[in-house]
């Protein structure tokens, strides 16, 4: 689709709202106000993500937290924030990073050599075995030697207490390979007992009940354990225990503790107890730049920031792109964490934009309602009037949408898990699409809703222009909207207030 035409359909699709809506946000933005929505194109949108592209292929492929793709990123995105006129905060957080440089290799040297076949770093397929997330480097060829397995398995999950204890390793030969069953106690404590014990390496192998025999493919937590630990199916690890049983393993990782950053932007302009924020996470995946997932997000928020930035509103605006999104919602569950309480009861609500031009979409909001009785529960107080404004957008428009699960999985997690009223927009992600969304949306009911969900292939070329125009659109008018109202969402500021209150203060954003 040609720039002018995805323009022109996030231009018409704008205008509509403000016009017809009017409750419960009382916003009628008069024409200067409007003109700002219009201002909002995806071919500027698209131009982000281009650069988000250029920045992966010059960093290896990815943009994950702790990369210096991601580092790259973060100093697009403040730079054009700068220039746009927005107040820009670097905020500074560690996490356990960890990466699988090569893959691992396993075999069996005695008593006759076979070679197992390995899971890759990009996890595009499952093999015999896996190295564990966290796990150290090594390339060790040692004997095998079995600590407290319980062969045959038994009759219920955990029943093998292997390694759990340090009582367990009573005559381990230091040197030798430590061969231990799932059960009872976490992977970190059998892999860190092993290596106290003066094992050179750790094979986990899965326990053996039903729904327990395939490869394990597990996590030490965080790093601190250096020797080789991979995990493995409940056969491979059988017949590993074997008497006189030699092995070959070679494991090639990076387990250590960074830094990354949230990039927060605060508009010069409004009420600054009337806090109006919108979010994206700006991190991909180690396997893949994160085009759709999420340079789509990060790029629909840039573009609105640059066309608000040096506007002023009647509330205040705040943008955040979230790090470390993708190892477990880090960057945003770190800022609502360490937020006073009395801040964080200004923030009135919380807009969140995670994969909006997924290439086989759905129109997907929030349900903030609970509306579609699935899942979660209905979002706190004020989330059901954000997905009635995104509803009302579409219908202006003659646009089908439905609903997603309000279920936590993005950044708008913290903030609901906080009180907050929260919603947003989504085009799916690993799901299959129904047939009944491929009649609304077109596209090609069966297959995922984005065949390139973390991977090398979430590409500029991986993106939906019509989603994107589509859902530009609708955040742009969301923004206006709630920059504008005299009436937000949610309850009163004097209840949300209390609220936060009461809530424990941790800290405070640096």
């Amino acid at each position: 689709m040609r720039s002018g035409v995805i323009r022109s359909i996030a231009l018409s699709a704008a205008l509509a709202l403000p016009l017809a809506y009017t409750h419960p946000a009382q916003a009628d933005p008069v024409p200067s106000q409007k003109s700002l929505i219009t201002s909002v194109g995806a071919s500027a949108a698209k131009r982000h993500m281009q650069a988000l592209q250029d920045i992966a292929n010059a960093n290896g492929g990815t943009r994950a937290a702790g990369t210096p793709g991601f580092l790259a990123s973060r100093d697009y995105v403040a730079g054009k924030l700068k220039k746009a006129g927005w107040n820009v905060t670097l905020q500074p957080f560690d996490f356990a990073f960890f990466k699988e440089n090569a893959t691992a290799s396993m075999e069996r040297t005695a008593p006759a050599p076979k070679v197992y076949a390995p899971t890759p770093p990009d996890g595009s397929s499952v093999g015999d075995f896996a190295t564990m997330t966290y796990s150290g480097s090594g390339n060790v060829t040692a004997a095998l030697q079995n600590v407290d397995l319980m062969l045959p398995p038994g009759p219920t999950p955990s029943s093998s207490t292997s390694g759990c204890e340090a009582a367990d390793f009573a005559g381990f030969v230091p040197g030798n390979i430590a061969l231990l069953q799932r059960g009872t106690c976490t992977f970190a404590v059998k892999a860190q007992n092993a290596q106290a014990a003066g094992a050179s390496a750790a094979i986990i192998f899965n326990e053996g009940q039903p729904g327990r025999t395939a490869t394990l493919q597990g996590t030490l937590g965080g790093p601190g354990v250096t020797i080789p630990v991979v995990g493995a199916s409940f056969d491979v690890g059988q017949e590993l225990s074997a008497a006189g049983t030699a092995v070959h393993v070679v494991t090639n990782t990076t387990s250590e503790i960074r830094t990354t950053y949230n990039v927060v932007a605060d508009s010069k302009y409004g009420d600054p107890n009337k806090v109006v924020m919108l979010g994206a996470h700006l991190d991909s995946v180690l396997p893949g730049p994160g085009i759709n997932d999420n340079g789509s997000g990060s790029a629909v928020d840039l573009t609105i920031a640059e066309a608000l930035g040096k506007i002023p509103t009647r509330n205040h605006l705040r943008i955040a792109w979230w790090s470390g999104e993708e190892l477990g919602l880090l960057g945003s569950t770190f800022y609502v964490a360490n937020l006073p309480a009395d801040q964080l009861a200004k923030i009135k609500l919380y807009l969140n934009f995670d994969m909006v031009a997924s290439p086989n979409y759905a129109l997907k909001i929030y349900d903030g309602d609970d509306s579609d009785n699935t899942g979660a529960p209905a979002g706190p107080a004020g989330s059901d009037e954000i997905e009635k404004l995104f509803e009302k957008y579409f219908d202006t428009i003659h646009q089908a949408h439905n609903g997603t699960d309000f279920d936590g999985r993005s950044d708008y997690g913290p903030f609901i898990a906080a009180g907050i009223p929260a919603g947003g927009l989504f085009t799916g992600a690993e799901g299959i699409k129904t047939a009944e969304e491929a009649t609304l949306f077109g596209g090609t009911a069966g297959v995922a809703y984005d065949h390139c969900y973390h991977q090398a292939c979430d590409t500029i070329a991986n993106v939906n222009d019509k989603a994107l125009a589509l859902n530009l659109g609708a955040i742009a008018t969301a923004a206006v909207v709630y920059a504008y109202a005299t009436d937000l969402p949610g309850p009163a500021a004097a209840t949300t207030a209390r609220k936060a209150a009461a809530a424990p203060e941790i800290g405070t954003v640096r």
